[in-house]
């Protein structure tokens, strides 16, 4: 359904305007209540129940209301019948009798639009309102241009200068209006002489202007016969079709010629008053009044050889009109004149000789076996060789004296005595004759007596045409190119065949072959060949079949030709890529400019048109394609902690103008490889420790260790374990491999410096990687020397420990043994010391009692701090999981 557009108008005169304010200060009412004008715009031709418009809703009418609205359409009004009205909501539709603009406003000018106007009442009386409806009835292109008449005729003349302009006044007519109308008009073939255009007067009518384009010549050609096509502004446009001709008229240009410029004519001196001696042939290319021909005496004739012979200046025939003196004159000599309009005469000379009769001159007696009328003898080309003609017989030829009897002419004929008749001669073929090389022929039998009589008699052959030719292609095969997307009922070619026969037996039939396809019409009469529909190269190239051009004769005689249709690419298939995105799996530190994967695309087009070239339209810094293979390959080794994911947006573009394209995205995903070692976070170094309690229970967590791997997957399942101790009971503390946390074994019973080197390895193939970090623990109630304890650390890490390797490095070890090579000195010492502590123990006693407070304060300033030092480590490992995230 269109768009309907739907406008409401009120009127806005002045003092109308000026009695609404008045009602509104003084009635609760509207001045607007009891009118309403409403504005729909919709498409001809819509189906029925299509919506045209809400008029309650447009009016913003409530429908609560009690009683309800009722609307009521006025049933007769013209429009009304086009339309429904829904009684309760006031929505108008479409009714089952179609809307055609051009039916409905036929009378109607382009510029005056078409509408149809409704009234629709709205009750009960409290709520009476008079709804103007006009409805705007918008125009589609549902009407194909037609031209008033089959065939269009227009006269040009042959001298008609180039670029001329001629009206053709039967131009085309759409009912449809606006861009819909017919907008352009072109020539199917203009054979490279015309062309069209098109000229709008002050009304907006376009009239379609033949121009000339290139010099005409009548003689040359007298006729052009094509297609006009009316093209109007839809999409996709209709078209209309008329045969159009172009007469090319003729103008006087070519002046008469004779074909003999000189005739030789024997004159005997008994000729009969009135005989014909010889007729002029001039002719003239022009044709009707401009080629008429007019033969007169040139004034170098003098008025006595006028008189004694007969010009007529219609035929060119020259006749005995006057006696012949035989002893003055011995020949004449004629100049005859042949007359166009507006020409120079053409001159041709005609010498009579004279021969003097001494006595009867022999007589020529013909007696013809051929078909003869008027002294024309009709002989069919089929006719065998030596095929009798006509019987001469020689009369008054003095047997004393004789003669001889022969023929002048050329042509395949022979004049012979016949057997043993004396003064019969015999007139036959000596070949076949061939009515398309010589159609006739004419021919003198002459006698000649010893004494210079001469006797003759002219004979002329026609020869009669028979279908002995078949029609001859100008080419037996014909090539045609024509582009795809092209138009249906294009024309292709104009076969062009020819037949030397006459008649209808020269008529030549066009068809097509048992194998031309469907799509392929030929026209038997003028040989025009055209495509119905639109061709697809992609869908088949070359279209090869036979035409046959076949006589009208009897029997019939055809040839073939073969035609080939070469359909030429166009540039409308854009290049595909095979997949409608890539993904490539590339470990990481892949070296630089080794290949990631190749991007597979086609293009359905050929030559330039399906030349693909791929180029990268984001990432082009670090990635580059070969446009060839369509190889991606990376410029550097890439690290997948940096970036482990790539989006790249490829673009394949054609070599076709213009270009088409398409782009596919590419997802680059670096697998890991186990390239980092796991970093500890915490405790974040070697000399930093952590006060125990030594009244903390067994089972209780210390501590922990803390580290994080770049890697991922395997790669970055970090294992804890302790493989070096100092200090303190064997195994007093233990390591979870899984989360590092340390946890107290046993009970504390000696205090001081607790050191545990542990590792942090991750399960990483074909080689873990791994890290250390001393957890030192410092076992005493109270921190008293901060410096004493920073100084065993400083020594601890001077000091080797033995390492002590778990059976299994991903599971809980056992207790681990401590050995220290110190101990045995370390027990003497104790056993030297042991009195001097006993009498220094009371002492000892007073001394902690006095500064127990002050020890309790430290704690505390201790504890914060490893709080403090707890808090930060969960926010890090917190920031860490969230960056391998």
């Amino acid at each position: 359904m269109s768009n309907i557009n739907r406008d409401v108008c009120f009127v806005s005169q002045g003092k109308f305007w000026a009695l609404c304010i008045l009602l509104l200060s003084t009635s609760p009412l509207s001045c607007f209540s009891n009118f309403s004008h409403l504005i729909y715009k919709i498409n001809e031709g819509l189906p029925k129940g299509t919506l045209i418009g809400a008029t309650g809703a447009d009016l913003n009418l409530d429908f609560s209301v009690d009683p309800p609205r009722l609307f009521n359409l006025e049933l007769k009004q013209i429009g009304a019948q086009y339309v429904h009205l829904n009684n309760t909501t006031g929505e108008l539709y479409t009714s089952a009798l179609e809307i055609d603009r051009e039916a409905l406003c036929a009378d109607s000018h382009e510029g005056q639009g078409c509408a149809l106007f409704l009234d629709v009442i709205i009750l009960p009386q409290q709520y009476f309102q008079l709804v103007k409806i006009k409805i705007i009835i918008e125009d589609i292109n549902d009407n194909r241009p037609y031209f008033p008449m089959d065939e269009i005729r227009v006269s040009v003349p042959e001298n008609a200068p180039v670029n001329s302009r001629f009206a053709v006044e039967q131009s085309a007519v759409d009912p449809d209006v606006g861009i819909y109308g017919v907008q352009t008009y072109w020539l199917v073939d203009n054979y490279g002489v015309f062309t069209l255009d098109v000229e709008e007067n002050e009304g907006g009518e376009l009239t379609p202007m033949l121009i000339i384009t290139e010099s005409l010549d009548r003689e040359t050609q007298a006729e052009y016969v094509t297609e006009i096509i009316a093209e109007d502004g839809g999409s996709p446009p209709l078209l209309g079709t008329a045969t159009f001709r172009i007469i090319i008229t003729d103008v006087n240009d070519n002046c008469p010629k004779f074909t003999e410029s000189q005739v030789n004519v024997t004159l005997f001196g008994n000729t009969t008053k009135g005989t014909q001696l010889t007729r002029l042939h001039a002719f003239d290319l022009d044709q009707g009044s401009n080629a008429q021909i007019t033969y007169t005496f040139s004034e170098r004739v003098s008025e006595e050889t006028r008189n004694r012979f007969h010009l007529d200046a219609s035929t060119g025939v020259i006749k005995l009109a006057g006696k012949i003196d035989t002893d003055a004159v011995k020949f004449y000599r004629l100049a005859v004149l042949a007359n166009g309009p507006a020409c120079i005469p053409d001159v041709a000379t005609v010498i009579l000789n004279v021969v003097r009769v001494v006595s009867g001159p022999p007589t020529i007696i013909p007696r013809y076996i051929a078909s003869e009328q008027n002294g024309v003898v009709s002989l069919s080309e089929s006719e065998p060789p030596f095929s009798p003609i006509a019987f001469f017989t020689i009369k008054n030829m003095d047997p004393k004296q004789g003669g001889v009897c022969l023929l002048e002419g050329t042509g395949p004929f022979r004049l012979l005595p016949y057997k043993h008749f004396k003064n019969e001669y015999l007139l036959e073929t000596t070949d076949l004759l061939d009515y398309e090389q010589k159609k006739d022929y004419e021919m003198t039998v002459v006698v000649r007596s010893t004494i210079g009589l001469t006797a003759k008699t002219v004979l002329k052959v026609q020869v009669l045409d028979v279908n002995d030719n078949a029609p001859i292609f100008k080419q037996s095969i014909i090539d045609i190119k024509v582009e795809e997307n092209n138009t249906p009922d294009i024309f292709l070619t104009k076969l062009q065949a020819t037949d030397e026969d006459s008649e209808s037996r020269g008529d030549v039939l066009y068809l097509l072959g048992s194998d031309a396809p469907s799509i392929f019409h030929l026209d038997r009469l003028s040989g025009v060949l055209t495509v119905s529909t639109s061709l697809d190269r992609e869908e088949k190239e070359t279209y090869r079949f036979i035409v046959r051009a076949v006589d009208c004769g009897t029997p019939r005689k055809e040839s073939i030709a073969t035609v080939v249709v070469t359909v030429l690419d166009r540039n409308d298939n854009s290049p595909r890529f095979i997949n409608k995105d890539f993904t490539f799996f590339v470990p990481e530190n892949f070296p630089g400019f080794g290949e990631i994967g190749v991007l597979s695309v086609t293009d359905a087009d050929a030559g330039e048109n399906g030349w693909v070239a791929l180029s990268i339209l984001n990432g082009s810094d670090i990635f580059v394609i070969d446009t060839g293979r369509g190889t991606l390959r990376a410029k550097t080794s890439l690290d997948r902690e940096q970036q482990g994911t790539y989006y790249l947006w490829i673009e394949a573009v054609d070599g076709g103008d213009p270009a088409l394209s398409c782009i596919t995205m590419v997802t680059i995903l670096l697998l890991d490889v186990n390239d980092n070692p796991p970093t500890v976070l915490f405790p974040q170094s070697n000399q930093s420790f952590m006060l125990v309690l030594p009244s903390t229970l067994p089972g209780t967590s210390i501590t922990e260790v803390y580290a994080v791997d770049r890697d991922t997957g395997m790669n970055a399942v970090i294992a804890y374990s302790i493989i070096k101790r100092r200090g303190g009971e064997t195994g007093s503390f233990d390591i979870d491999p899984n989360t590092g946390n340390i946890t107290l074994r046993k009970a504390l019973s000696n205090r001081g410096l607790y050191s545990l080197l542990v590792k942090v390895s991750d399960h990483g193939q074909p080689e873990p990687l791994y890290s250390t970090v001393l957890v030192n623990l410092f076992v005493n109630e109270t921190i008293s020397n901060e410096t004493y304890i920073q100084s065993l650390l400083t020594r601890e890490a001077e000091i080797g420990i033995e390492e002590i390797r778990p059976p299994n490095r991903l599971a809980r070890g056992p207790e681990y043994s401590e050995i220290f090579p110190c101990q045995p000195v370390l027990i003497a010492l104790s056993t030297t010391c042991l009195g001097l502590f006993l009498i220094v123990v009371s002492l000892t006693t007073y001394i902690c009692c006095t500064r127990q407070k002050k020890h309790k304060k430290k704690r505390l300033e201790v504890e914060l701090p490893l709080k403090m030092n707890s808090d930060m480590q969960a926010m890090d490992r917190k920031l860490m999981e969230l960056s391998n995230m």
